[in-house]
């Protein structure tokens, strides 16, 4: 893990921002909360009673560490990634699925509860239709046939920043989207390589020179939509949003947006500021190998994340992560909910 970056801020005073942090649960703690979690059935048959019971149960975490995550999800200069480690896991995993999608062969379901516990305490759980059909934990699985594509199905090609964006009629595909991402390890891959980055509006901001922040925060880019849309929906051809700034708000705190499936700059200026960005977040990320029993928290709009190559075997023994998107609230995005389940949106 790299180290904490600090760094300063126009203001009278300077200010320290923490935009890492890692908490680990007490052996103690981690056992009481796995008793508890392999009592529970599937989650997904009754998803809000499960998420009620799960709030009883991560409720019981000790008063300070849980302060810790729900500070994560409350305020303006909390950290935008924390690492939770000691998490509790299950007895026993069947083979990784090789289709991208939930494995029909798994028989407990304290991995699905550590997810959805602690996406819980940031906000609700949502799905897409276009993003593995609405489903609510997500498996982040390599997949044969996306290894060198810029989805969670890769493996062979550096995953580029990006923030988790959805297509929206709006033309905004930075509105809609997660507030937060739950990133929670059940297999590593082979060879313990495989690395989960995340960098810092604040920290981006810092490091780039005002004329190129000044570009980035100008409407001089289009997002694409995610490669699940343009695949499934679009036929393959780009759907893009209106122009917007890939930076934006209180140059304090500000909030970022960078579409994986590509980004379109309307100027050679434009085109430019883009490649720095990419460059100054390799620079600024923090990284990390995820365990078992790790789990990440991020934050959707403070920072941006990246994923290294890897091997994938395609063996039953490849990475598996399961991923949840979370909103504070999902009223904001009724617009999009289906009449079928009101977590789930277009």
């Amino acid at each position: 893990m790299t180290a904490t970056t600090v760094h300063t801020v126009p203001a009278t005073e300077p200010v320290t921002t923490e935009t890492f942090r890692e908490i680990v649960l007490p052996d103690e703690v981690r056992d009481a909360l796995g008793e508890q979690l392999e009592r529970l059935p599937d989650p997904n048959i009754d998803i809000d009673r499960s998420m009620t019971r799960l709030l009883q149960i991560f409720a019981t975490l000790p008063t300070a560490l849980l302060q810790q995550i729900l500070d994560f999800g409350r305020h303006i200069d909390t950290p935008g990634v924390s690492l939770i480690s000691n998490l509790p896991v299950d007895a026993e995993l069947p083979d990784t699925p090789s289709d991208g999608g939930p494995s029909r062969e798994k028989t407990s379901f304290v991995a699905e509860g550590v997810l959805l516990g602690l996406s819980g305490l940031l906000g609700e759980p949502m799905g897409v239709l276009t993003e593995k059909a609405g489903q609510l934990v997500h498996d982040v699985i390599p997949v044969e046939g996306g290894a060198r594509t810029q989805t969670n199905q890769g493996s062979e090609i550096f995953l580029n920043f990006h923030s988790d964006i959805m297509h929206d009629v709006i033309g905004r595909y930075d509105v809609a989207n997660p507030d937060f991402l739950v990133l929670s390890c059940l297999r590593a891959d082979h060879e313990g390589v495989a690395g989960t980055f995340y960098a810092d509006a604040r920290d981006i901001s810092a490091a780039l020179a005002p004329e190129v922040l000044d570009t980035l925060r100008s409407p001089l880019f289009r997002l694409n939509a995610p490669g699940s849309y343009v695949r499934d929906v679009a036929g393959g051809q780009d759907v893009l949003s209106e122009p917007v700034p890939m930076i934006s708000g209180h140059h304090d705190f500000p909030e970022i947006a960078i579409s994986a499936n590509g980004v379109h700059p309307l100027t050679s200026g434009a085109r430019e500021a883009l490649e720095t960005l990419q460059q100054v977040c390799r620079q600024v990320a923090h990284s990390v190998q995820l365990r078992p029993g790790q789990a990440l928290l991020i934050n959707n709009r403070k920072g941006v994340h990246a994923r290294s190559t890897f091997t994938a075997r395609y063996d039953g023994r490849d990475r598996w992560l399961q991923r949840t998107y979370v909103r504070r609230s999902l009223w904001n995005v009724r617009y999009r909910v289906t009449e079928q389940n009101r977590r789930v949106h277009y």
